[in-house]
């Protein structure tokens, strides 16, 4: 990976954007179909690992082991891994659809591990044929996904390191493909009431946290950022002058965004990005009221065990 942060113009590979959002929902389906469920649905969670994005190891569904089920960014492949050693792969390129891949990805499933159901209604995005009819979704340019995968990477890094101090509960970097983007949660240990009895609602949002992630830009926002939110967010979240002076609230979100390509323009990209994020942490626990000594932990105090 170069040492130079790559920049990602959202309009320029949408429709690439689209299909690969597409693929990781298959991934996600089966992490909610096999895995034992967990808190704030950590069990649907997916990872950014240094070949992609990739299910943690999952149930097969005959009783045999474990499966990983894996979008390779670097071959474009899709492939599923049993834990007895055997794999299969199917190409992603060139330009299959998303309906086409999903066969593939269920159909080596099955041969591996034994068939698993899923709900193929696609989720969090705009449109709505199911994964495994979906013929539209289909554009799949590889350089594309490679400067994606290379922007994903730096940001990923930069919200581990944002989170690996603090002393509370906090959830690893997710990578979420309802909502394609790579978020890390940390909670105060208060408990939350959800803002509707919406499954995923009621699932994911029954405790105090802050969320810092970041997306590539989608139709609502059409560039890459990070971004930062509480909930619940006490009155006057919205009022701050974050550091740096990039980093600004977006009202129509009801989140703070620092744009990618502020970043990247930056002397220094990843110490912006993590500045943004403590900033970010450090406002939100001060107006929702947090235990003093967990944004502290989070700052580094007391310092980790060397």
């Amino acid at each position: 990976m170069s040492d130079k942060w790559p920049s990602l113009d959202y309009e320029q590979w949408s429709a690439t954007c689209d299909t690969l959002h597409g693929h990781t929902q298959v991934l996600g389906k089966l992490a909610v179909a096999l895995a034992p469920p967990e808190p704030q649905l950590q069990h649907a969670a997916l990872r950014l690992t240094a070949r992609g994005w990739e299910t943690l190891p999952l149930p097969a569904p005959d009783g045999s082991g474990a499966l990983v089920v894996a979008l390779d960014l670097r071959t474009h492949e899709a492939l599923v891994e049993h834990s007895d050693g055997r794999s299969r792969r199917a190409s992603l390129t060139p330009d299959r659809p998303v309906g086409e891949v999903t066969r593939a990805v269920l159909g080596m499933v099955r041969e591996l591990g034994g068939s698993a159901e899923i709900d193929t209604t696609p989720q969090e995005v705009w449109w709505s044929v199911p994964l495994d009819e979906d013929a539209e979704h289909a554009t799949y340019d590889p350089d594309a996904v490679a400067s994606y995968f290379a922007a994903a990477t730096r940001a990923a890094l930069v919200l581990a390191a944002y989170r690996a101090p603090y002393r509370g509960r906090s959830t690893p970097v997710n990578a979420w493909w309802g909502a394609f983007d790579l978020a890390v949660s940390l909670f105060s240990g208060v408990p939350a009431d959800p803002p509707s009895q919406d499954f995923i609602m009621r699932n994911a949002m029954d405790a105090q946290e802050v969320a810092v992630g970041w997306w590539p830009g989608d139709p609502k926002y059409g560039k890459a950022a990070f971004y930062a939110y509480a909930y619940p967010a006490a009155e006057g979240f919205a009022d701050a002058a974050l550091s740096p002076v990039a980093g600004r609230w977006h009202k129509e979100l009801g989140e703070y965004v620092l744009d990618w390509g502020d970043v990247v323009a930056s002397r220094d990209p990843y110490r912006t990005a993590l500045e943004f994020a403590h900033s970010a942490f450090q406002h939100a626990c001060t107006v929702c009221g947090w235990d003093p000594a967990l944004p502290a932990s989070a700052q580094g105090n007391p310092p980790p065990v060397t």
